[in-house]
């Protein structure tokens, strides 16, 4: 799950589902945010344990990979992750066909996704083109605040269908800097610890607050939530191309001409491979 989660495009909630334990997942997280027993929330308690020490085991073996690409193949790593959301799009079409099919007039919410998205993407800190540093010394009480309502809202696309946290936060334009603060906490630099602490509040804020109210949308308005979600990752798109400029030391926006295909067709295999995946597990 964590494997995934660290990448745009990828939902660690599709991993737990593959693998036979979402319902498990979902519903260790509600024993804990409802009046449920003290027996009931133990079990909760005890299966996200276990399920949190693989989550920070894959999370930091997965950083560690990933921020050393990023600063060598940053242009390699937008391919790949606009190859996860280019092939996710029909796919989520195809799984939802039977909640989207004819239901055209809410192609207003996919218009509202992407205007959102490009939005925010356009106005997010690093949109200067100075980058985004989130070091202690680089932090203000807007930065602070932005963090925190970053990952309250990140965190609420564990229930979501098709699109991660981790394309939330590249859509927030912290995604980069998120990645690169753990693995400099990992290499004992302290300096980027207290953005992580702001981070892990607004993950648990976010938990407490907005999971259930996503999962009371998906279940009472599943069109217009498919429809925007697809806005969404169709405005992802541009967040990627975007993505370079918001390293701390900043690259230009990929252009065609610094385009890899082949990070991007490999990317396309890897989800049409996960789908197939998930396809088997069902028919067994």
């Amino acid at each position: 799950m964590a494997l995934a989660d660290s990448v745009p495009g990828v939902s660690g909630g599709t991993i737990a589902f593959i693998l036979g334990f979402y319902d498990d997942f979902i519903n260790s997280l509600n024993s804990l945010m409802t009046k449920n027993s003290m027996k009931e929330r133990l079990v909760g308690l005890k299966f996200l344990g276990r399920l949190g020490i693989g989550w920070i085991t894959g999370m930091i073996l997965s950083v560690l990979f990933l921020t050393s690409f990023f600063e060598s193949s940053i242009y390699s790593v937008s391919s790949l992750f606009t190859g996860f959301v280019l092939l996710s799009i029909p796919l989520i079409i195809i799984e939802e066909r039977e909640n989207i099919v004819g239901k055209y007039k809410n192609l207003i919410f996919t218009l509202i996704g992407i205007i959102v998205v490009v939005l925010l993407t356009f106005f997010n800190p690093s949109s200067n083109g100075s980058g985004v540093s989130l070091a202690f010394g680089d932090l203000n009480l807007f930065l602070i605040i932005y963090v925190f309502v970053a990952a309250m809202i990140a965190i609420s696309a564990m229930v979501l269908p098709g699109i991660s946290g981790s394309s939330l936060l590249l859509i927030f334009g912290i995604y980069t800097g998120i990645i690169s603060s753990i693995r400099q906490v990992l290499s004992l630099n302290f300096n980027y610890l207290p953005i992580l602490i702001i981070f892990t509040f607004g993950v648990l804020a976010g938990i407490a607050t907005t999971i259930k109210s996503i999962r009371y949308v998906l279940r009472t308005h599943r069109t217009q939530a498919i429809y925007t979600i697809i806005g969404l990752m169709l405005g992802s798109l541009y967040a990627i191309f975007e993505g370079p400029t918001t390293l701390e030391i900043p690259h230009p926006a990929m252009t065609f001409e610094t385009f890899d295909f082949l990070f991007f067709f490999i990317g396309a295999a890897l989800i049409f491979a996960l789908d197939r995946i998930k396809v088997f597990f069902q028919k067994k």
